[in-house]
């Protein structure tokens, strides 16, 4: 019996020492499995954050087509849409800086001189600053309800709406006011009489940058084209600081002409009314007396020069651009431009553009 009972012991003890053992290794072997997979994840985030490209800081110079106070409020929001739509693209961006250029020609000095990185300018800038600039992509926008050669045609369909359809062109136009001199002129238009070179010439005219497609270049094209002159041959020109400060004048009566891109009156419409304390509609008080060629629209140029700037850069931001446009939030902000979205670009979009600028720039050396 007693040989029994110390049998039984023996292997009740011999029980415990594997149950112990056994538990000695589980926690161990597991804790070392923890410890792998810890390093691995570990791994895994220092592997993406070596793949992120830092950026310090993103310059983006705009022109100052618009209010530059409200550019600057209506673009805030693509701070954060463009460094978000970046970091999924490869690029850790710490800083996006926004400004509006005292005029279209410091924007594209800027885009040369490298210092700012990016810049939303018409394409007359961009050829006359093609050495330091690279287009990458071209803006497109709604067509608009008229696109006539006839400025009657304009005045007669009034007021002008956009459409479901894309663009990638818009007009220039000639617009009077609502002085003495500027009905009279948009009297003959509306009358089917031609204008003579006196009639434009003893209005007083507000122009744009000699940069600027709208306010510029291509209204030069259309006096050339229609009486063999050009801005510069007119009596009474005064350049202004934007198109917002071009109707504030025409309201006011100090100018009779403004010369603008095509759907400006809607973008001044309101304002017309409150701030510029007219008592009738925009669409009644003026008149378009001349409308130019087909204008490629605006592009998304980048420097040359700018240390960040290289081809992976560019590829990012074409995609960032256009994934921005095609968000409600995207669309709010790039709207202060008229763009509704974004396609890539080559420099040869641009090529009737320099033959415009070209032929600006013989005129003005008569």
């Amino acid at each position: 019996m007693m040989k029994k009972y110390m049998y039984l012991g023996v292997t009740f003890l011999i029980a415990l020492f594997l149950v112990a053992c056994g538990n000695d290794e589980t926690p161990a072997e597991t804790e070392t499995e923890t410890e792998t997979e810890t390093e691995i994840q570990t791994e895994s985030s220092e592997d993406t954050n070596e793949e992120m490209i830092s950026l310090e800081k993103l310059s983006i110079g705009f022109v100052p087509s618009r209010d530059p106070e409200e550019i600057i409020t209506a673009t805030e929001p693509l701070k954060n849409l463009l460094t978000e739509e970046l970091a999924t693209l490869g690029y850790k961006v710490d800083e996006v800086d926004i400004t509006v250029g005292t005029n279209y020609e410091a924007v594209g000095e800027a885009l040369s001189a490298g210092t700012t990185d990016i810049g939303l300018i018409p394409g007359g800038t961009y050829v006359l600053y093609d050495d330091g600039a690279e287009v990458i992509l071209t803006s497109t926008r709604a067509g608009l309800s008229n696109d006539s050669d006839s400025a009657k045609d304009w005045n007669d369909n009034e007021p002008t709406e956009p459409t479901d359809t894309q663009t990638t062109s818009y007009r220039a136009l000639i617009i009077a006011g609502p002085s003495e001199k500027g009905k009279a002129i948009a009297a003959k238009i509306n009358n089917g009489e031609e204008l003579t070179f006196d009639d434009v010439n003893n209005a007083n005219w507000s122009v744009m940058s000699s940069s600027s497609p709208a306010g510029y270049i291509y209204p030069a094209l259309w006096l050339q084209e229609n009486f063999d002159k050009t801005i510069t041959d007119l009596a009474n020109v005064v350049q202004v600081d934007s198109y917002g400060s071009a109707f504030a004048q025409l309201a006011a009566g100090q100018t009779d002409v403004l010369v603008t891109y095509a759907d400006a009156r809607r973008d001044n419409e309101e304002k017309w009314t409150s701030e510029f304390s007219r008592t009738a509609s925009i669409w009644e008080e003026t008149d378009v007396i001349g409308v130019t060629p087909g204008i490629y629209n605006d592009t998304i140029s980048v420097s040359k020069n700018a240390e960040i700037m290289d081809d992976a850069l560019k590829q990012a931001l074409q995609q960032a651009f256009i994934n921005i446009s095609q968000t409600d939030a995207g669309k709010e902000v790039i709207s202060i431009y008229n763009h509704e979205g974004y396609k890539e670009a080559v420099d040869a979009d641009y090529d009737n553009e320099r033959k415009a600028q070209e032929l600006v720039q013989q005129l003005g050396s008569k």
